[in-house]
């Protein structure tokens, strides 16, 4: 994408293009697990767009093979690597550190972790690994970003939520699943806290009267088989793409499911508390509106959980923006 298109002014007026997203020239965006699948896109895209783009992430080397093909994609891309481990909670706020900027226009919480089988796994903190990474280290992160998305003209910060989080319902004495735990309920849960707790945020911002906006957006169903190749950051064969292909008439890749995300983070008539996902059936496609399901915003669990998850993430409730 050369500097003309992405420098070029923005018509708020006509409909969007996710082929042809406003300049983000001058804004800088971190985007948490941007080496590798849905985030890798969300940067690409970003990058693209003409944001300078940070990649958070604890492999140095994955990182820096997902910067080396962003770069090879978007001539001019300003993209690099914040080392970042979202599962180690106390290294956060030196993690924010090196980002060395005066302000952050977005963070967009996307990296997590998906078990698909026992045993249950802790953190070194002892908390249960999925909740902890997916949910815990994105609310401390958000504590220690909040001085740079406050000094942003509009800092939004955008969680990435899943279809795993709508049949889930959260079970407030047992959040980090120690009594029950099913590896993939305990992903759905820790999917729900987030999208709970990023709605809450937004409610909490407007009560206090912030420029920041919290925003929720989903990839809708995007599989590997569908996502167009990015050696060495993802590979398909040809005869992976041929299998996937059925899939395609209701799935996307997660190319396309970057889109509800880029929008959450760009579109400038975007508003806090929404919900970004595909348009058609809420799996692929354009971005668009989507009404939160009730027990997304049921606000008496809202509270319950924000309190736990402050007490468990050891951060103060206000979290530097209230």
């Amino acid at each position: 994408m050369s500097s003309t298109t992405r420098n070029r002014p923005w018509d708020v007026h006509r409909p969007w293009d996710v082929h042809r997203p406003p300049s983000a020239a001058g804004r800088s965006v971190l985007v948490t697990g941007g080496n590798a699948g849905i985030g890798y896109f969300v940067a690409e895209q970003l990058a693209g767009a003409g944001a300078v783009v940070v990649l958070g992430s604890r492999d140095a080397g994955r990182a820096g093979a997902a910067m080396a093909s962003i770069r090879s994609r978007v001539p001019g891309a300003v993209v690099r690597h914040l080392p970042l481990d979202l599962a180690d909670l106390p290294s956060l706020r030196a993690a924010v550190d090196g980002l060395a900027l005066d302000h952050l226009d977005a963070v967009v919480h996307n990296a997590g972790v998906a078990l698909d089988d026992p045993p249950r796994r802790e953190t070194g903190a002892g908390h249960e690994l999925m909740f902890a990474t997916n949910h815990l280290g994105h609310v401390a992160l958000t504590r220690w970003l909040a001085p740079l998305l406050a000094a942003a003209p509009a800092g939004r910060i955008v969680t990435v939520g899943s279809f795993a989080a709508r049949s889930e319902r959260l079970d407030l004495d047992d959040l980090q699943s120690a009594v029950d735990y099913r590896p993939k309920r305990a992903y759905g849960r820790s999917k729900l806290a987030q999208m709970t707790f990023g709605l809450e945020l937004d409610r909490r911002l407007r009560a206090a009267g912030s420029t920041v906006l919290s925003l929720l957006a989903h990839p809708g169903g995007a599989l590997d088989s569908l996502t167009p190749p990015r050696p060495p950051v993802h590979t398909r064969t040809v005869g992976e793409g041929l299998r996937g292909l059925p899939a395609g008439l209701l799935l996307q890749g997660k190319d396309h499911g970057a889109w509800p995300i880029v929008r959450a983070v760009l579109d400038p008539q975007a508003q806090g508390g929404q919900l970004w996902g595909p348009r058609v059936f809420g799996l692929r496609g354009a971005p668009r509106l989507e009404p939160a399901q009730p027990h997304l915003t049921d606000r008496t669990v809202a509270a319950h959980l924000w309190d736990a998850t402050c007490r468990l993430a050891a951060v103060d409730p206000h979290l530097g923006l209230l």
